[in-house]
């Protein structure tokens, strides 16, 4: 099979359990560091699939690789080449394909609860999971879902969380991949971001995100496990 190429926007955005999860399965990967000015490929032909990971800039930012990033992802949807987007990720993956990212109507930085929808196609994606989940968030924007997406998980403070469309491009707001790793190192070099939003609806501190990871992330797992399972289920051979 041919590798999945997963993106990476930032240095401190690696892929978390998103990699072990691809380690576990036997599916070979390839990193594109995008943060290190490694080009994007212009096709997506070499790939069984392309993972979009987590960045602190936005998708309407000028930045060199953002246009080729999302004229390959319209290329691996015209494809069948399945894109998974993380945070960031599902932005570019709905802009896109037509929908429009902008400010979040509050800023979202830590645990908080996300609702599956009451439809097939999320208990497809999700399992018998329960209706309602604990995700980790770290974002101020937020997508609109593009022409032909089907909403799958929502949450109180944002509506779009996570979207599907055409049986095999999953598109997340939150982050399913978190490690204790990456939530001790985003807290660390976040802690400005935090102590400026702090007092905001949807704004942890940093004590409290991370002395929830015993009882969390456990869980988190095995709803990344989940949705991960189906996305490799379309992989190109």
């Amino acid at each position: 099979m041919k590798p999945v190429a997963v993106f990476r926007h930032s240095p401190t955005e690696g892929p978390g359990y998103f990699a072990t999860f691809l380690d576990e399965h036997r599916i070979a990967w390839r990193l594109v560091r995008l943060d290190e000015g490694e080009p994007v490929p212009p096709s997506a032909d070499a790939f069984a699939g392309l993972a979009f990971m987590g960045g602190p800039m936005s998708v309407n930012d000028d930045l060199p690789w953002i246009a080729p990033a999302l004229a390959l992802i319209r290329d691996a949807v015209r494809a069948k080449v399945p894109v998974i987007g993380h945070c960031l990720g599902g932005q570019l993956l709905a802009k896109a394909l037509g929908g429009t990212v902008g400010a979040n109507p509050v800023k979202e930085i830590g645990w908080h609860r996300v609702e599956s929808a009451d439809s097939d196609l999320a208990r497809e994606w999700l399992g018998e999971a329960p209706r309602t989940l604990t995700a980790f968030q770290w974002h101020g924007e937020t997508f609109t879902l593009p022409a032909g997406a089907a909403r799958i998980l929502s949450g109180e403070h944002c509506a779009n969380q996570a979207f599907v469309v055409d049986g095999r491009h999953l598109g997340m707001q939150c982050h399913v991949e978190m490690t204790p790793e990456l939530v001790r190192s985003w807290c660390e070099s976040g802690a400005g971001e935090i102590a400026q939003a702090l007092g905001g609806p949807a704004v942890q501190a940093a004590p409290h995100i991370e002395g929830q990871l015993p009882e969390r992330l456990p869980a988190l797992t095995a709803t990344a496990r989940r949705l991960y399972g189906r996305w490799i289920r379309g992989l190109a051979p």
